[in-house]
């Protein structure tokens, strides 16, 4: 079962901003920002140019982690 959602500050474009995500979020992205060896603020950077107007970034994130591991399952 998922915990409460944690806010953590990220830097986006020179900009600070707050992301709530659940733990297990925050731990699944800061893995992928790892493999990807970008620091967690570019990946963040990242997500938000590329996301639609209408979802907010932490939407956006989360289904970033989705996306990303769903895409490591044979045949999907």
């Amino acid at each position: 079962m998922m915990a409460r959602p944690v806010k953590h500050s990220l830097t986006l474009q020179g900009h600070r901003t707050s992301v709530s995500l659940e733990e297990e979020f925050w731990q699944a992205f800061r893995q992928i920002a790892k493999a990807q060896n970008l620091p967690l603020n570019a990946l963040a950077a990242k997500i938000d140019a590329g996301r639609d107007p209408d979802t907010g970034l932490a939407s956006a994130i989360r289904l970033y982690v989705l996306d990303y591991y769903q895409a490591q399952i044979p045949g999907t």
